[in-house]
Formats: structure tokens, C-alpha cells, sequence
């Protein structure tokens, strides 16, 4: 079916591109990672960049729903009666897409996201002042790929031609030439982008020898294609590129590492190697860094001399950092001293990637059952962990991608795995993992849990022993048996189910509506566990978070034992969650 095309480059266009894009990815994904043999065939390029533009996508997403809340549909969200601008809604693909990034290509896409919104931001707000829409036209699209382009190479430590760089440079410069309005600009860029592809193998002599493509350009020259079907409303013919010759051994999928964040990918830099897949450093270092401009030009250097395939993009006091290093300690001390590094990822090449031989590794016996969960704090995370579930964190704002998922379902090296997505939010996302490592010859069942206090009365009656099906039974009725509820902290002015809530307004959310609105946590914490225990109930599971009132979790307890004679409570301390407090009922 023909997409309908768009005239400007406006938010709505955002949307369509980013959702085109993956898409897109999604179909070439598998064909990507095929073709990634510089400079090790790893095998995850078209991976780490599906997950990338999905971190951009869930972003912009978000920000759409915001604003159609605050235009009166029904829900918890906080935004405007208006729709989003151009700046905010390239802002939210930029960062999604930063925070997202994952390996060498998808680290350089989320800078050239970046870079290309810098432009269109800046356009947009422009004519907007102009008394103009705010939008960007042709010219506004060729100096934003060009920016793009150029960022992204600024950006890598000790660039390569025949890589990405180069299709996103080629790509700007066809762009140069274009005159017209944004689908003409968008052609040239993808044909430019194409050409330039063709050419990587005649100046890579390690894609020259696969008979292949670089696998990041390939990547780009995909998200372009969608930047065309955006503007005219079909896409260009894909790209087809020969296999490689260099196979990946099928009985080792990728991504079966100890740590989270995956295995490096097409580097598009020298990492020091003679591209054969090995004599590189032991370790892939990435993390998120919160840093002035000052402290990351210094990490630059330090992370340049402690090792190789350095990238390091971002801006505004928030990067993403990768490098291959033998010292992985030190490259997150030099993080420390920089800022602030979370979300730190770290993979040993020894464990069966990159720099060793699929021989290395000794094969390790699958067990039975496992259980996988997404948790938001970790207090949570520890409980999850000492009840046997392997876990996955979801910082406030940063929800996991599918990906994730996937690599926790690696990790648990289990033959049946049992997986709890704890959020309505990201029920689709877990079934898009659960798909994926179905294909791996895992038996996946996702239960749909809604909350974590679901997750958890499905965990207290898992049973390894018995029946897969019988334990899935057992622990999708222990979830729905259990009404959830969180309060939380308005963060602007909206419609809400129980009516305008402003700013700082306590909201208490049942099954995940708005149900309360007050001044008082502790006051709207009890009206929410009085309404939830007027239906009945045996059980009350309190989750704190780290900036819930200290008090709020007695006065509950004395609340339940005074009113409520036949309910317990249990209470735990969830950490940086996000709600201040999660309530089951069961």
C-alpha cells in the first residue's frame, strides 16, 4: 500500500519517517547482520540499528501521546492541547535514538539523527518567528543532512572510508545538488547514498574480499529509502546486495553474551586490527554520560589512548560513549571522573565474539525453566533476582527495547522461558522479543502483566517442576487476580479521567487510570487502597519508591489492620522507580 506523502518536513513527517524506518530495518535486519564482516563478523549490525531507531520511535511516540492527552482523550498523560512541534518532536527522535544506540552504527545513526535535527529545529523555529508553519522545506533538508554528515565524522576518533561516514557524506553531497522541495532533496540523497554504497568494497579491502557491502551504509541507505516513501509516498526499490562469503557459524546466534548492550558491530573506524577477527582488545565499553563539553573532550583523549573504536556522541550534557578497550575498568573510571556514566554495558570478545574463535567457548547446558522480567527500580531488581527471574531495568523514561529483551532471554540460557513485561506500555515490545527467540528454538510464553506487583503474585506461585503449561496457567491467573495500582506526581497541566490535574497535583492511578487527584501522598495513597479493597482482597503489596515519604508505608499497614482485618501487607523498597508508590491487591 502507497504511503501518503508529505509536502514539508514537519512533525507529522518525523513520525512517518521514524516509523518507515523501522520498519524497513525490520525487513533488512537479518540481511544486514549477514553482511557485516569489517571488522569482525559479529554479525549484529542490522540488530543494533532496528533497536536504535526503535529507542527513537517509542520517543516520538511519546511525545505524541502526551499531546493527545492534553487535547482531552482520556489517561494519565500530562500535555498540550496542541499538537507537537517540529522541534520537539525531532528532539525526542534525537534523544531516543541516543539513549537507544546500540554498537558502532547505531551509536553513528543516533548522532546523525542528532545532527539532522539540530537543522530542522533551528529551520523550523525560524519560520515559525517569520510567522511561517513550522516546518522546513528542500533547502532546510540539504543543510540538515549535510550537518548530519558532518557531526557524525566529528564524532568517530579515526574515521574510515567505505563506511558509513562515507554513504551519509556521499549522500550530502548529492543533496548539495538537489533543487526542489523535500522529496526531490530526499531522492537525491538516497541515490547518492546507493552509489556510494556500491563503491564501499573497491575501498575496504575486507569487504572487497566478502564480496559484500558495508553493512552500516547498507543500514543508512535503508532509513534514507523511508525518507524518500515519506515525501513521495512510495519507496524506492531496496537494495540488494550479494551474501557474504565470510558465513557466521548458525549454531552460535549472536548476542549470547554475559552483560547486557550486545557485541560491537560495524565499526566504520581502523580498530588497530588486520580485520580478521582477531589481536583486538578484550573488551566493548558503552555507557550513557552525563557530562560538560570540557570533561568529554578530555575523556576523548584518555578513551583514544586506552583503546580503539571510539565513539562519542551526543551534546547538551548527555552522551553515549562506546570504545573497545583491554581495561574495561578504566574506561568507566575515566567516565567517573568525567560525569556521570549509567546504563553501562560491557562485553568480555573472550566470551565468544569479535576477537576469538566460536571454538573458544565451551558449551554451556541450557536449563529447563527461566523466568524474565522487566522491572522499573533496583529494589525491585533484587527482589525479582533472589526469586530466580532474570530481570531487566527500565529507568524512568528509558523503557527497554525488544532487544533487550532478547539478549535477557540469551542470558538466561533456559529452554522455556516465561516472560513478564510488568507494563501495558511495553506488551507489544515483549511479544516482538518473544517472536524473535521463538526462531532460536526457545519456548517462549509471554504473561501479560501490566505492573510489577502482577509480576510478582506470578513469580510466588512459579514452579520450575511442573508442566510449562500448567505453570503458565498457574502464574497468568496469580497476575490477574491482582488489581495494581501507583501514585505519582503530575508533572504539567491535564485532562485526566478524575478531571485537570496541574502541576505537582498527586495522582493516584487504578489499573491505570486516574482515579484520585489530591495534595497528599499519604491521603491519596489510602483513598487508592480503599477503593482497590472495597472489591475485597487477601493480600496488599507496597512498593516504595526511593522519594515516597518515609511515613507512607506505616500508615498504610495501620490503615489495612485497623479497617481491614483479614488483609496482610507486605512491603518493599523499590528504589529509583519512577511512581512513588506501586500497589497490588490480590
Amino acid at each position: 500500500m502507497a504511503q501518503v506523502p508529505q509536502r514539508f518536513f514537519d512533525a507529522l513527517a518525523v513520525r512517518t519517517w521514524c516509523g518507515l524506518s523501522l520498519s524497513a530495518l525490520g525487513r533488512a535486519r537479518e540481511e544486514i547482520d549477514a553482511i557485516n564482516v569489517y571488522p569482525v563478523a559479529d554479525g549484529d549490525t542490522g540488530t543494533n540499528l532496528y533497536l536504535t531507531v526503535e529507542s527513537a520511535v517509542a520517543a516520538v511516540e511519546a511525545v505524541f501521546a502526551a499531546h493527545a492527552v492534553g487535547a482531552g482523550k482520556p489517561g494519565p498523560g500530562l500535555g498540550s492541547s496542541e499538537g507537537p512541534s517540529l522541534a520537539e518532536t525531532v528532539g525526542a527522535m534525537a534523544h531516543g535514538a541516543l539513549i537507544g544506540a546500540r554498537g558502532n552504527s547505531g551509536t553513528i545513526l543516533a548522532q546523525l539523527l542528532r545532527g539532522l535535527a539540530q537543522v530542522l529545529a533551528a529551520d523550523a523555529e525560524n519560520a515559525h518567528s517569520d510567522g511561517e508553519g513550522a516546518h522546513t522545506d528542500g533547502p532546510g533538508l540539504r543543510a540538515a543532512l549535510r550537518h548530519a554528515a558532518e557531526s557524525a565524522r566529528q564524532a568517530v576518533a579515526h574515521p574510515v572510508e567505505g563506511t558509513v561516514l562515507t554513504v551519509a557524506a556521499a549522500a550530502a553531497d548529492a543533496a548539495d545538488g538537489a533543487e526542489g522541495d523535500c522529496a526531490d532533496v530526499a531522492r537525491a540523497a538516497y541515490d547518492g547514498a546507493r552509489a556510494a554504497l556500491a563503491a564501499t568494497p573497491d575501498q575496504l579491502p575486507a569487504l572487497e574480499r566478502a564480496g559484500v557491502v558495508d553493512a552500516g551504509g547498507h543500514g543508512l541507505v535503508t532509513v534514507l529509502a523511508a525518507l524518500v516513501e515519506t515525501f513521495t509516498g512510495r519507496a524506492p526499490e531496496p537494495v540488494t546486495v550479494p551474501h557474504a562469503r565470510v558465513a557466521h557459524d548458525p549454531a552460535d546466534p549472536v548476542g549470547e553474551c554475559p552483560v547486557d548492550g550486545g557485541f560491537p558491530d560495524d565499526p566504520s573506524v581502523d580498530d588497530g586490527g588486520d580485520g580478521d577477527g582477531s589481536g583486538g582488545p578484550a573488551f566493548e565499553v558503552i555507557y550513557l554520560l552525563e557530562a560538560g563539553d570540557a570533561a568529554v573532550a578530555r575523556l576523548r583523549q584518555r578513551l583514544d589512548a586506552l583503546g580503539d573504536s571510539l565513539v562519542v556522541v551526543g551534546g547538551d550534557g548527555l552522551w553515549n560513549v562506546h570504545v573497545h578497550v583491554d581495561d574495561a575498568g578504566a574506561a568507566v573510571e575515566a567516565g567517573v571522573e568525567a560525569g556521570r556514566p549509567y546504563r553501562i554495558r560491557i562485553t568480555h570478545f573472550g566470551h565468544g565474539d569479535a576477537h576469538t574463535t566460536h571454538s573458544e567457548r565451551p558449551p554451556r547446558e541450557r536449563t529447563q525453566r527461566a523466568v524474565v522480567a522487566v522491572v522499573p527500580g533496583e529494589g525491585l531488581a533484587g527482589l525479582y533476582t533472589e526469586a530466580g527471574a532474570t530481570t531487566v531495568l527500565a529507568r524512568p523514561g528509558e523503557p527497554p527495547a525488544s532487544g533487550e529483551l532478547v539478549q535477557a532471554v540469551r542470558r538466561a540460557h533456559a529452554r522455556e522461558v516465561v516472560l513478564l513485561p510488568n507494563d501495558a506500555e511495553l506488551r507489544h515490545t515483549a511479544a516482538a522479543a518473544a517472536e524473535q527467540v521463538r526462531t532460536e528454538g526457545v519456548r517462549v510464553a509471554l504473561i501479560p502483566t501490566r505492573s510489577a506487583v502482577q509480576g510478582i503474585a506470578a513469580l510466588a506461585v512459579h514452579e520450575s517442576g511442573r508442566r510449562f503449561d500448567e505453570d503458565v496457567v498457574a502464574m497468568t491467573s496469580a497476575a490477574g487476580a491482582t488489581r495494581y495500582a501507583e501514585v505519582a506526581v503530575a508533572e504539567r497541566q491535564a485532562w485526566t479521567t478524575a478531571g485537570i490535574c496541574q502541576a505537582g497535583d498527586v495522582l493516584g492511578l487504578i489499573d491505570g487510570d486516574v482515579a484520585v487527584i489530591g495534595a497528599d501522598v499519604a491521603e491519596v495513597a489510602a483513598t487508592v487502597l480503599d477503593r482497590m479493597l472495597a472489591a475485597g482482597g487477601e493480600l496488599v503489596t507496597l512498593v516504595l519508591g526511593e522519594e515516597a515519604p518515609e511515613s507512607v508505608a506505616g500508615r498504610l499497614q495501620a490503615r489495612v489492620r485497623q479497617a481491614y482485618l483479614a488483609v496482610d501487607t507486605v512491603v518493599y523498597r523499590g528504589g529509583r522507580q519512577g511512581a512513588l508508590l506501586l500497589v497490588g491487591v490480590e
